[in-house]
This record gives structure tokens, C-alpha cells and sequence, in this order.
């Protein structure tokens, strides 16, 4: 009994055959999906460029499948703070990045997460580590 407590405790993600079509499923849609958006995605990074200083891309600890922890992907929507003197949950957003969180634009990057097989299509928000401790 324990050895196949063991055995079903160390079983890799991508084993059962649900979990391969998913995984494939994710692969070929999130392909797809970022051929699609690369010219969208190009132009936004270049607006939040141009916008305020910093870098275009945030990323943001979250916990995946089994607990294994990753950087989920984002484009960045509050100004830049390299001193962290402001908390992040009472910055406000630029211009811009109120029009990609409405809408849902700024979670364009997570497709190379899902792409990474870090995250899935069909849940593709990660957990942040502390709502688990």
C-alpha cells in the first residue's frame, strides 16, 4: 500500500492521458492565440514604453500544480516603483493600464506561461503564494 502511495505522490504532471490532450490542447491553442496577438502585444509594449519609464513586463509569484512555484507574466499597469515605497495594492494605474485591465489585455503574456506548461488554458491563474500559507 505505501508503495503505491508512493509511486501516485511522485507521478510527473503530464502522465494520464487526459492530461496529455490537455497539455496538447494548450499548446496548440495557446500557439495559435500569440501568433494572433504578437502585433497587438507589440504595440502595447511600445505604448507602455512610451508611457512611463520602467520595465514592460511585471511578474508576479504564483504557485502552480503540485506547489511548484513559477513567475506568471504580465504587462505592466501602474507606474514604475524601483524604491517600493508605495505598496503595490494602492498604486494607481497609468492611463493605459486602466484600458488593459479592463480589457484583460495585460494578461496577454501568461500564453508564454501556458506555452512553459507552468499554467493551463482552462485555469490559467496561478495562486499567489501567501492566500496558501
Amino acid at each position: 500500500m505505501r508503495s503505491l502511495l508512493q509511486q501516485l505522490s511522485r507521478r510527473r504532471p503530464y502522465d494520464s492521458a487526459s492530461d496529455q490532450m490537455r497539455r496538447l490542447i494548450d499548446l496548440v491553442v495557446a500557439g495559435a492565440l500569440l501568433t494572433l496577438a504578437t502585433p497587438l502585444m507589440l504595440l502595447v509594449a511600445l505604448a507602455i514604453r512610451v508611457e512611463s519609464p520602467g520595465p514592460i513586463l511585471v511578474r508576479e509569484n504564483c504557485v502552480g500544480l503540485r506547489g511548484r512555484r513559477f513567475q506568471m507574466l504580465k504587462f505592466r499597469t501602474v507606474p514604475h516603483d524601483p524604491d517600493r515605497s508605495v505598496p503595490l495594492w494602492s498604486r494607481k494605474p497609468t492611463p493605459l493600464g486602466g484600458v488593459l485591465r479592463f480589457t484583460r489585455i495585460e494578461a496577454l503574456p501568461q500564453l508564454i506561461n501556458v506555452i512553459r506548461g507552468e499554467i493551463s488554458i482552462v485555469d490559467a491563474d496561478g495562486r499567489s503564494p501567501s492566500f496558501l500559507d
